[in-house]
């Protein structure tokens, strides 16, 4: 699952004998990825989309794991563009309801962030590591595309995300934010929400992001982009090596 329609194309053409099916006006596209079933689908932005995406996945598909892959803002400085990130814990940093509870607490579950569980987020971590240290997806990418978006040494991180319905385009949001939440590697639209949704079905699920933008005032140059040109191909490589 993707919030992008570039985001998901590389990994639906992974599809053998896919199948299209559209719902809700989402094409959801089912087929084999190496021998094991699957379903790909856009889910457009936002926390909503995101969440009726999931429960379609859920109730209409059986799905039994899921993985959403995309980009995000760097909010921590150590991250750089074309870093990898792999959600340990994730938070809505958009919600407030104070003072009836704290903010960032979701209502009625008591919880102020979803962890991913532990053991599918070791399998991912020993899946993605090799393919960054050997440079595998920095080898799928263009010479010319790497030097324009400076990147040289790709990282794998392994921490907490914030997702919320607002794209991060000014220093003030950016510093805010880490202010409120100083354990936050990135900010992204979906992942918290996905995460919410599957914790209450129960489902495992993972939440994978490429660096595409440092979550200020220069995060809008070459968005769509590195979106096809960079973030797009490292999904492909990754399911390709999950599913595996």
């Amino acid at each position: 699952m993707g919030a992008m329609p570039q985001e998901i194309e590389g990994v639906t053409a992974l599809l053998e004998n896919p199948v299209r099916k559209i719902i809700g006006m989402r094409t959801y596209t089912t087929g084999t990825i190496n021998g094991i079933n699957a379903v790909v689908v856009f889910s457009r932005w936002g926390k909503v989309a995101a969440s009726a995406t999931v429960v379609t996945l859920i109730h209409v598909f059986n799905i039994t794991d899921l993985i959403f892959t995309g980009v995000a803002g760097a909010i921590d400085p150590t991250l750089n563009i074309g870093d990898i990130v792999i959600a340990k814990r994730l938070y809505q940093h958009d919600m407030d309801a104070r003072p009836l509870m704290q903010q960032f607490e979701i209502p009625l579950l008591g919880k102020t962030f979803f962890e991913c569980d532990t053991d599918e987020l070791e399998k991912v971590k020993n899946t993605i590591s090799p393919l960054v240290v050997n440079n595998m997806l920095k080898n799928n990418i263009d010479a010319a595309i790497l030097a324009e978006f400076n990147i040289t040494t790709p990282n794998l991180h392994i921490g907490d995300i914030a997702s919320g319905d607002q794209f991060f385009a000014t220093n003030e949001q950016k510093l805010n934010l880490h202010n409120k939440l100083p354990t936050i590697l990135c900010v992204e639209m979906e992942g918290a929400a996905v995460a919410q949704v599957c914790f209450e079905h129960k489902i495992p699920f993972i939440i994978i992001r490429t660096i595409s933008d440092t979550a200020d005032e220069q995060s809008h140059v070459d968005f769509p982009k590195f979106i096809e040109k960079v973030s797009s191909k490292y999904s492909v490589c990754i399911i390709e090596h999950l599913l595996s």
